[in-house]
């Protein structure tokens, strides 16, 4: 399967069956993509992780790559030092791609009982697509 029907089936999957959030959904779906087992309470971890838990603040699509990244890094056994360059340069990326960092620019309508379900979803397909090819580009290919 390519890797944006791969990720475009996983989202509305995590998101309409699950009720996760972007945080949780991007966690899910990178592990999925790089064959790495999380154990439960990384993804408990990730729980107020979608815009600091409403607030708006960093985006979780940001957070949930971010703290994706040095699993799979310590998993290449990468160094602590390469693996923070990583997570710099995904964010520097992420903010030159997106505009922003953060939920409340991302999602500019924040969060209100009138949204409709999983208002980011697309926006969480092109993301995850995003954080795949850089760790494609940057991590993988860094064995």
């Amino acid at each position: 399967m390519p890797s944006g029907d791969f990720v475009t089936t996983r989202v509305h999957h995590y998101y309409h069956h699950n009720d996760h959030n972007c945080a949780v959904t991007t966690l899910k779906i990178l592990a999925e993509k790089f064959a790495i087992n999380l154990h439960d309470q990384v993804l408990d971890a990730a729980l107020g992780m979608h815009g600091a838990g409403g607030l708006r603040a960093q985006c979780g699509l940001v957070e949930g790559a971010l703290l994706f990244m040095p699993i799979y890094g310590k998993t290449r056994n990468q160094a602590d030092e390469q693996i923070v360059a990583w997570c710099k340069q995904f964010a520097d990326d992420f903010e030159e791609n997106f505009d922003s960092l953060q939920c409340r620019e991302l999602r500019p309508q924040g969060f209100t009982p009138d949204n409709p379900p999983h208002l980011c979803e697309k926006l969480t397909c092109r993301a995850n697509e995003f954080a795949i090819t850089f760790m494609l580009t940057q991590i993988s290919a860094n064995k």
